[in-house]
């Protein structure tokens, strides 16, 4: 008799912790990431590609916080950017194609993102969060547009597309200590920094981050950097070992910001748990575009970087230009280790940080491309409607925008991508693109060239910046000049420990 109680005991266990289960695996699968409201630290680095990290492959390049942080987090392994800079901040910031709004070049003024633009940022502050940027704009540095009058609260940034473009409108001392203690934009005041501008950046992205934890303030912390964009320069400590192994001087300098990105890029995890952050912060960590510095030399011979297999790097059409990592973490909420193997793209992340912040969106603002990656977030075996996304290298001679329709474009599926009118690539078994199937594939080109053309001819009115004339004076020249003469550059540093 005691057995066979002991028996059925067993027997209700088992089925009340099978409910239980089933119970908890239903909330997990029903519970809406829409309105949970985390802080958010957007981490993107400046031409850094697939192949710039050890987790990516690399045998050369040591990431190893950045490692740690890939082997937790959910990853998107299909998302995409734009093929250079400025084009891809435009994207992030508007929801849309950067023709869209206005930015077709990274230089000319054509980088200028247009003004009737409803910002990422001004959403996310509509939604009581506040905002800060951290390193590179690059989406004009007249003063209408500004980050900080495009929805930041709390800006440090260089000029121009990198620090030292002083001729393309970065401050003039810039042009001397490149990447040293460099002269930049604090909110409304021209600053004197001190150190390494990657160090620089994270340090004052930490400093208000804290500031805004202890005011128990919702937050956006955007840490934009130049880096490794080109100059290749790095503090010697990070350039030592890759000199000492017998590489370029470029190569060393390039190898030694991604390690010095990764040392700061550990400090800020590390401080994130020492402030108990973690619990409601989401981290991402992402690149704009391609990488650069393909080639080098070892001990004096020619040697081609690792490029994970890709082909193409910045400004390209193909993968390589605009196939990039999307590492994303927030502790006990999102899935650890996982692969989201479904195409996304930068204009995903607008719709995506709105839901999240539960923000309302403007009744009257630009049209919105992307999708809310919630979904795929929220269950990351979620069936995902394939579509195309548009690339296109833009940076065309100004006034050759005709010219330019079928120059160094591509249309990207979950499995194919078309390039330049003439070829087609299976990714899905051919990632390399090292294959050319458009002979054998008439169906499916036709599938392509006519969405082509429609998006190329209602993109062609939104290009507002095309045959405009050069600025006659750089307007950060103008007003480093002015403050230099009526109250001088004064010294700065980020109150942070």
């Amino acid at each position: 008799m005691k057995i066979k109680i002991i028996k059925n005991s067993v027997v209700i266990c088992c089925l009340c912790y099978l409910f239980l289960v089933q119970i908890s695996n239903a909330q997990k699968t029903n519970n809406s990431l829409k309105n949970s409201r985390p802080n958010i630290i957007f981490v993107m680095t400046d031409d850094q590609g697939m192949g710039d990290l050890s987790c990516m492959g690399n045998k050369v390049v040591k990431t190893p916080h950045i490692d740690a942080f890939y082997k937790k987090s959910t990853r998107f392994t299909e998302y995409h950017v734009s093929p250079t800079c400025a084009p891809t901040r435009a994207a992030l910031m508007s929801g849309r194609h950067e023709f869209r709004v206005g930015v077709t070049h990274t230089i000319l003024e054509r980088e200028r993102m247009a003004l009737d633009v409803h910002t990422l940022p001004q959403v996310l502050q509509s939604a009581g969060y506040n905002t800060g940027l951290f390193g590179k704009w690059h989406l004009g540095d007249g003063e209408e547009y500004l980050p900080q009058n495009r929805g930041f609260d709390e800006v440090l940034m260089h000029g121009a597309g990198g620090i030292g473009q002083v001729s393309l409108g970065d401050f003039p001392p810039n042009k001397e200590n490149l990447y040293f203690d460099n002269v930049l934009l604090h909110n409304q005041t021209i600053v004197k920094t001190k150190g390494f501008c990657t160090d620089v950046f994270f340090n004052a992205a930490l400093a208000w981050t804290k500031k805004q934890l202890e005011a128990q303030k919702s937050y956006f912390t955007y840490i934009s950097l130049n880096a490794p964009h080109a100059p290749l320069i790095a503090p010697e400590a990070y350039t030592k070992r890759f000199l000492d192994l017998g590489y370029d001087k470029g190569t060393a300098g390039r190898y030694g910001m991604i390690e010095n990105i990764d040392a700061n890029f550990g400090m800020l995890m590390n401080k994130l748990k020492e402030w108990d952050a973690l619990d409601n912060t989401l981290v991402i960590f992402t690149t704009d575009n391609g990488g650069t510095h393909l080639r080098g030399s070892l001990n004096g011979e020619k040697v081609v970087h690792f490029n994970a297999g890709l082909k193409g790097g910045k400004n390209s059409p193909y993968e390589g230009g605009n196939h990039v990592p999307f590492f994303w973490y927030w502790k006990g909420v999102l899935s650890e280790g996982k692969d989201i193997n479904a195409l996304t793209a930068h204009i995903d992340i607008y719709k995506t940080f709105a839901d999240l912040a539960g923000a309302k969106l403007p009744k009257k603002m630009q049209p919105l491309e992307g999708r809310s990656l919630l979904p795929l977030l929220e269950n990351t075996e979620e069936s995902w409607e394939d579509l195309m996304l548009f690339t296109h290298c833009g940076r065309w001679d100004t006034g050759e925008t005709s010219e330019a329709k079928y120059k160094k474009f591509a249309i990207r599926t979950q499995q194919w991508r078309f390039v330049n009118n003439k070829e087609l690539y299976d990714i899905s078994i051919d990632p390399g693109e090292t294959t050319n199937v458009a002979a054998s594939n008439a169906d499916i080109l036709a599938k392509f060239k006519a969405p082509y053309d429609r998006w190329w001819k209602t993109s062609l009115p939104l290009m507002v910046n095309e045959n405009r004339d050069k600025v006659a004076t750089q307007p950060l020249h103008t007003r480093y000049y002015k403050q230099l003469k009526e109250q001088g550059i004064p010294a700065w540093h980020p109150e942070f420990n």
